[in-house]
């Protein structure tokens, strides 16, 4: 229990996730593989080389890795991305008045990159219908593992169930030797458009672009605390530029914070 609490401190401090008490036999689990390859018998002996055999400089990013959670869906509360297409994409245009602009998007815990892809394929789908705009995706996580996933971009099928058809169609490649768990690969095309670089979020600053049109971070804030949560949401609200949207998932907000957004959408926030 003593190398738990210690693990969840770290963890805590370095991240910004909390693990209480209840989490110990969840993390426990997706922690044997690793013991497995460290050739180690007990958690006991995992605590001796994180804590005691300076094995902690070495073994933390797979500490990242293992308990960090990454649950993603292909559309995920689907009615942001309608929203961005019919509302927040079409405002960004009209304040833009430029010729074919270019738009910045930004999942900011993008996990295997289901969401960066739904974001690519809506805004995608918007410029075969003739609107006159280009874009660029980023994802970032703090998972090397999860990162890896998305610059691969194959899925299982059945992940990709809720993508419409017509634009499973257009975005999706299907293997050309079936297999016991078929996969799907997102197309060239878009998987030029989207880029993944691993962050933290509990980092003081972060290395991007100061001008993104949308932020997406959504079923993050929910594992920081409240601190943790003003001092994130500031510095994403620093990378949007002015009338840019910041999305939040449905059981999020913006309360306790001391930045001025104008909600126009349940979980949806416009910089003034």
């Amino acid at each position: 229990m003593r190398d738990f609490q210690r693990i969840a401190t770290l963890i805590g401090k370095e991240v910004g996730i909390r693990l209480p008490p209840a989490k110990r036999l969840m993390v426990e689990g997706r922690l044997r593989r690793r013991l497995r390859h460290l050739q180690l018998e007990t958690f006991a002996d995992y605590g001796d080389y994180l804590f005691r055999k300076d094995g902690l400089e070495r073994e933390l990013p797979f500490l990242i890795n293992a308990v960090t959670t990454n649950k993603t869906d292909f559309f995920r509360e689907p009615e942001h991305f309608e929203c961005m297409e019919k509302v927040l994409v079409p405002q960004l245009l009209s304040q833009r008045g430029e010729r074919a602009p270019i738009l910045k998007v930004w999942s900011a815990a993008s996990s295997t990159g289901a969401e960066a892809y739904t974001i690519a394929m809506v805004l995608a789908d918007m410029i075969a219908a003739k609107r006159n705009f280009r874009f660029a995706v980023l994802g970032t996580d703090i998972s090397t593992d999860v990162l890896e996933t998305g610059r691969r971009a194959v899925y299982p099928a059945e992940l990709v169930a809720p993508v419409p058809p017509g634009m499973q169609s257009r975005y999706l490649m299907h293997a050309r030797r079936p297999s016991a768990r078929p996969e799907v690969r997102i197309v060239p095309e878009l998987r030029r458009t989207v880029r993944f670089e691993r962050l933290n979020l509990m980092d003081p600053a972060y290395p991007f672009d100061r001008d993104v049109d949308i932020i997406f971070l959504r079923n993050v804030l929910i594992y920081f605390d409240k601190q943790d949560q003003a001092a994130v949401i500031t510095r994403l609200v620093g990378h949007l530029r002015p009338g840019g949207y910041l999305l939040l998932g449905h059981s999020e907000s913006m309360i306790g914070t001391s930045i001025t957004m104008r909600q126009i959408a349940p979980a949806v926030f416009q910089k003034v």
